[in-house]
């Protein structure tokens, strides 16, 4: 992310307009957890006063209102702003180009973003990590196949890098129901990057796609 990126209305960043946001719709992870994590722990110690004293009133913690996609939106645009003055002067500058395009990533307007990687790309066509980011914006948007073929094209320049690795694998899994190819990257993520930080989940990915390959032999590609 770009260190320009500006705080906006009442505290809230995209970032984290977006991540709360996705905690607490996620799977209705956690009951009234989302809650909880932006007012504090409410609990209290055990009373040492006479259990017949009433305890004292503790006042409410105010919950942020939670931005709607149109207002996250409005703040992806005000953090990038001033980035996209710097642009006018230097259109074809990669770094600036690609930290407007994260800006949107993680605000999920990822058409805008795709824009934006494109063109830092176009001078720095070799950079697998950009290429990475907009091929995961594809999948997001809908398009697995155009996100295979960019992450195709980010292991010609990288052929380890985890990150495109791990995302194919996922494309391939659940955009394409080809297990054995998920399968086959996670493995080659595992093999040349063995301390890798995720690898616990991987190999449950793996497990995972096992199975769905043995019980599904027709869906897999040959």
């Amino acid at each position: 992310m770009a260190n320009t990126s500006r705080t906006v209305g009442k505290a809230w960043t995209v970032r984290q307009a977006v991540l709360l946001a996705a905690v607490c719709v996620a799977g209705g992870i956690g009951g009234g957890w989302c809650l909880h994590a932006v007012q504090g722990r409410t609990g209290s110690a055990p009373a040492t006063t006479a259990p017949e004293l009433a305890p004292a009133t503790v006042a409410a913690t105010p919950v942020p209102q939670m931005p709607n996609p149109a207002q996250i939106k409005q703040m992806a645009d005000e953090q990038a702003e001033p980035l996209v003055e710097k642009l006018a002067a230097n259109p074809d500058n990669a770094e600036l180009l690609t930290n407007i395009g994260n800006l949107y990533y993680d605000a999920h307007q990822y058409p805008t973003a795709v824009d934006y990687y494109t063109r830092a790309l176009k001078g720095e066509p070799a950079d697998a990590a950009v290429r990475t980011d907009m091929a995961t914006a594809y999948w997001f948007m809908g398009n697995a196949d155009t996100a295979i073929a960019e992450f195709n094209k980010a292991l010609t320049y990288a052929p380890t890098n985890p990150n495109t690795l791990f995302n194919r694998g996922l494309v391939k899994w659940q955009g394409k129901k080809d297990a054995a190819g998920a399968i086959a990257d996670w493995q080659k993520l595992l093999a040349t990057d063995p301390n890798y930080d995720g690898r616990a989940q991987v190999e449950q990915m793996m497990a995972a796609a096992k199975a769905y390959a043995a019980a599904n032999p027709a869906t897999q590609v040959k």
